[in-house]
């Protein structure tokens, strides 16, 4: 077998994760791209309000997918350009949640895919303070012209895999995960008239989608509360970007820092409320981008943590956004409290930043 898959990226219209409007697919036989494809599309019917940030970040408007069919008429031709290939995906779990959410509120089912996450690969085989795909694109030697263009973003993404599986001298995705002692993720088929509905897709069909909900809440003077640091999830995925991490916050974040916490715990990370030098990665809040690690706008831990890499440490900045898309946006209960069962306003937040 030769270096076969297939490099997805979704934008999406709003803060829930089932309302793609342009997907990107880039093809690759043997480590070279063979074919690429890209749509514009209409959400799914009730799931179709244009967040202005979502709009602000990826420029497609409601009138630009007017005239478009909707993702579940669109998937058969998105399904079929894929076929059973390995799905390749910057920050995977993000772009195999927009298949199934929006598939299962167009009430279809799904088939099921293994698939791959640059992120933890770039983490794994790359040393930068950011693993967002223009940095990771940078150092594949694929340097992105048009971040948030799906199709650009889709072949970004497939040269960092090419790239680091020569890095690795592997000819195959079989190969580099041996290589790396990684087992390959797993999205399993599912049928909505038969199976559980996923976290965003109940959330969403609830009502409580966050369409219209404002990006980032207003500023708060005062030092944000840290909250305790609970243990990690001891059932936690280890396949999780997050898991094994040791996690610290710094800046206004739009989600309380407790329940930052609690989120990260509940995905196998330790989190503490300074850095150190166990400190693996860092979220910043305030609105940071990964291009602010370039023009100097970052906190004293952001700082910090700069001078920390430069001397050697593995550490990495994550901004809210790609926080809350590794974390999802339900809230996690505090042992002896309920979940909530609706997500918040990160929700457009964390879709509006897909890196």
């Amino acid at each position: 077998m030769g270096l076969d898959f297939t490099a997805i990226d979704f934008e999406t219209a709003n803060g829930f994760r089932g309302s793609p409007c342009s997907v990107g697919l880039t093809k690759v036989r043997g480590g070279k791209i063979v074919a690429e494809a890209s749509w514009l599309m209409r959400p799914p019917a009730g799931y179709d309000h244009f967040d202005h940030h979502n709009v602000r970040i990826h420029g497609i408007t409601p009138a630009a997918v007017a005239v478009q069919p909707r993702f579940g008429e669109l998937f058969p031709e998105i399904g079929a350009f894929i076929g059973e290939d390995v799905l390749v995906a910057h920050n995977a779990a993000f772009d195999l949640g927009v298949i199934r959410s929006a598939l299962e509120v167009s009430g279809l089912p799904g088939p099921a895919y293994d698939y791959v996450c640059t992120v933890m690969l770039s983490r794994r085989c790359y040393s930068l303070v950011s693993n967002s795909l223009p940095f990771a694109a940078e150092e594949a030697g694929v340097p992105l012209v048009n971040h948030h263009d799906a199709a650009e973003d889709a072949r970004a993404c497939a040269g960092i895999l090419i790239d680091i599986a020569a890095r690795n001298g592997a000819n195959s995705i079989a190969e580099l995960y041996l290589s790396l002692g990684l087992a390959m993720p797993r999205q399993q088929a599912f049928d909505p008239a038969t199976g559980e509905l996923s976290k965003p897709s109940l959330a969403a069909m609830s009502g409580a989608s966050g369409n219209g909900a404002a990006l980032v809440r207003r500023f708060q003077s005062g030092w944000p509360e840290e909250g305790l640091n609970p243990e990690p999830n001891a059932d936690a995925e280890p396949g999780h970007p997050l898991y094994g991490q040791t996690v610290v916050f710094t800046g206004q974040l739009s989600i309380g820092r407790p329940d930052a916490k609690l989120r990260s715990a509940h995905h196998g990370a330790r989190t503490e409320s300074r850095v150190t030098g166990r400190t693996t990665v860092l979220v910043v809040g305030d609105g940071f981008v990964a291009s602010d690690l370039r023009n100097g706008r970052l906190t004293g831990k952001a700082r910090r943590v700069l001078e920390l890499h430069e001397r050697g440490q593995a550490i990495e900045v994550l901004s809210e956004g790609e926080f809350l898309q590794m974390v999802g946006s339900a809230a996690v209960p505090a042992p002896g409290f309920e979940a909530l069962t609706g997500p918040t306003g990160a929700d457009a937040f964390a879709a509006a930043v897909n890196a």
